[in-house]
């Protein structure tokens, strides 16, 4: 069945994925928007997974001082291209992990990345990742981060 216009549009501007995985998503589920989104991030996760060793040389440092001035935050995110660094999503990301690690106050990287993100309790740090990988079409690796707080 050929992928609804309509749809086809909506899913694109909800998702951000590209126009051929939304029509394959739809063609896939016979026009089911719902099963569409689910087939998006089912297939968006095994897409991370595949690029998962390719080399991150390119990406960026974000800084985060929570609003009352006790907590700042450093993030080491890494893509493969200085292209995707660049983009709004990717820096949307990286200013979302410094949020968290604001938030949670993680130990290190691993852990950070299987806790609950702090805006949906059903996704991971990982997740959000991958979700991220899927978009852009690119390996993205968390490198590292520093967490400062005064203490009384």
């Amino acid at each position: 069945m050929a992928a609804d216009l309509i749809l086809l549009k909506q899913l694109r501007t909800e998702t951000g994925i590209s126009i051929a995985d939304c029509r394959k998503a739809l063609e896939e589920t016979d026009n089911d928007y719902e099963r569409a989104v689910k087939w998006l991030a089912k297939h968006g996760i095994e897409k991370a997974e595949k690029k998962s060793d390719r080399t991150t040389l390119q990406g960026i440092i974000e800084s985060y001082i929570h609003a009352n001035g006790r907590i700042g935050v450093l993030v080491e995110l890494l893509c493969e291209t200085d292209f995707v660094a660049r983009t709004d999503e990717f820096k949307h990301l990286a200013h979302e992990i410094a949020l968290q690690v604001s938030a949670m106050n993680p130990k290190d990287v691993k852990t950070l990345l299987k806790q609950e993100y702090i805006r949906d309790s059903s996704k991971t740090a990982q997740d959000l990742i991958k979700e991220t990988i899927a978009k852009l079409g690119e390996n993205i690796v968390l490198k590292r981060f520093s967490r400062l707080e005064i203490e009384y």
